[in-house]
């Protein structure tokens, strides 16, 4: 599923998770490293054809990302 938003950003979720906004910023997360709670909000948001559920649970990926670089 791919969905594209005002505010430039662009997910495509296809097993692994593609995120990009613009020319500075290009993640992809693959499948397998996709924690299996997200992952079954992403499969969930891909049967509801529902772009906004994508980007919230491209969101809470993103967000454990960026708390797995806080941890010191």
């Amino acid at each position: 599923m791919r969905c594209g938003y005002k505010d430039d950003f662009k997910i495509d979720y296809s097993g692994s998770l593609h995120i990009t906004k613009g020319e500075g910023c290009d993640i992809v997360v693959k499948e397998s490293h996709i924690p299996t709670n997200i992952k079954s909000c992403l499969d969930s948001a891909v049967e509801r054809e529902s772009c906004h559920e994508l980007r919230s649970a491209s969101r809470a990926l993103t967000r454990g990302i960026e708390e797995a670089f806080d941890v010191e």
